[in-house]
């Protein structure tokens, strides 16, 4: 009896493919399913862009009305030591008036008693009144203001102011021949300029 050779079993020669482990099971029924995406359903989601304006312009908001305290404090500040600075000054100018007066004081006292022995010895009024003169001169001269009125110097222009010139043989031309109002302090310090005459140049 003829024997045929048998084939070969195919489904025992070929590989078993493995099957992922969810992949054959058929779906829970207690699972929720996904199902399609709906219209605007994206929308509804609020994204970075939706949210960054917003923030950036409460930022920018809080830091202005910060910059506008941080400003308007410093134009009170401004103004509280604008007015300081206003009182200290008139303090000092007030001071500074009461000693320039209290110096004056003895000046005032020294008149009124040369006044007061004028009838006595009218004589010697004129020593007391030459004696005040020289006071109030020491006055001015401890409050920074010498006195200038010499003649037969050169005329300065910061110190001499000319209101007239005059023809003197004996002075060099150029210098103050007599001396009609005193002077009074030096450079930014000065009153008042000597009114001199100066002698003519020839």
């Amino acid at each position: 009896m003829p024997t045929h050779p048998q084939e070969p079993d195919r489904a025992a020669s070929d590989p078993v493919e493995p099957v992922p482990g969810d992949a054959g099971r058929p779906p829970r029924a207690d699972l929720p399913q996904p199902g399609p995406p709906r219209p605007g359903a994206a929308d509804d989601q609020p994204g970075a862009d939706a949210a960054g304006p917003a923030t950036a312009e409460d930022e920018y908001t809080t830091a202005i009305r910060e910059l506008e305290d941080r400003w308007r404090r410093a134009l009170a500040d401004l103004d509280n030591l604008r007015k300081r600075h206003a009182r200290e000054l008139e303090r000092e100018r007030a001071v500074e008036r009461s000693r320039t007066a209290a110096a004056f004081l003895p000046v005032l006292d020294n008149l009124e008693l040369a006044l007061t022995h004028a009838g006595a010895d009218p004589g010697a009024i004129v020593e007391g009144i030459r004696a005040v003169r020289d006071q109030a001169v020491n006055v001015l001269e401890l409050l920074g203001y010498p006195r200038h009125a010499e003649t037969g110097v050169a005329f300065d222009p910061a110190r001499h102011e000319v209101v007239g010139v005059v023809q003197d043989p004996d002075a060099p031309p150029g210098t103050v021949v007599e001396v009609l109002r005193p002077g009074y302090g030096d450079g930014e310090r000065q009153l008042r300029p000597a009114a001199v005459t100066v002698a003519k140049r020839e």
